[in-house]
């Protein structure tokens, strides 16, 4: 069980302020740490666990040096234990959660797969962005793209999301061959292109997905 401290002043008020760098963001851009039983630093990906609570920026990079900077026990005032591998742990946990939220979101009727039935939907118009498999071909991204370019002008703004392979898409919505998909208008769908937008900040650039492979961005080609 987590022990129960009261929150800091820096865990109050709409900004944090990262422990590695002491620059202030919104929490949506950061990582909260929580101590655990045996004083092991555990990141807490919902930012709800009890506790005092540490922050740092979302950022694979920033996460290694505050382990190797021994940052963690600074920002807490005692001796902890943070893993090395504690980097690599939040990578698998912040793409879980995106992957629970897509789930959700099919859960909720706000996903439709296949490349048929995401033209039917760009035409339909009521799109809050595209998520293409990571391993997928670039040509189906690309006509995609052009389709909602045709739909909604040269100026249309929605987001396309190439994050996830096709293996791991599969197992979230519960289908087989997913390469394509469309997230229709929705809190379920907001919710999940926001846990995605920290997934990206978070990922070192190197790790990122080429731009033909589409990463996280902005239709507005």
């Amino acid at each position: 069980m987590l022990a129960e401290v009261e929150p800091s002043d820096s865990e109050t008020g709409p900004e944090r302020t990262c422990i590695v760098t002491r620059t202030k963001g919104p929490p949506g851009d950061m990582i909260r740490f929580v101590v655990g039983p045996g004083d092991v630093v555990v990141p807490d990906i919902r930012q709800k666990l009890p506790g005092r609570g540490v922050w740092v920026t979302a950022s694979e990079l920033r996460v290694a040096e505050a382990v190797k900077r021994q940052a963690f026990a600074r920002g807490f005032k005692k001796k902890v234990l943070a893993s090395e591998d504690l980097p690599a742990e939040i990578e698998a946990l912040l793409t879980r959660d995106c992957l629970q939220a897509l789930s959700i979101a099919n859960k909720a009727g706000q996903i439709v797969a296949g490349f048929g039935k995401v033209e039917e939907a760009i035409t339909g118009g009521s799109i809050a962005g595209l998520v293409h498999a990571a391993d997928g071909g670039a040509d189906g991204a690309r006509k995609l793209g052009q389709s909602l370019r045709r739909r909604f002008g040269e100026g249309a703004v929605r987001p396309r999301i190439a994050l996830f392979r096709s293996d791991q898409l599969d197992l979230a919505l519960g289908r087989a061959n997913v390469i394509h998909a469309a997230l229709l208008s929705g809190s379920a769908s907001e919710a999940f292109l926001a846990r995605c937008r920290r997934l990206e900040m978070y990922r070192p650039a190197a790790l990122e997905p080429r731009p033909a492979d589409l990463g996280l961005e902005e239709d507005s080609d």
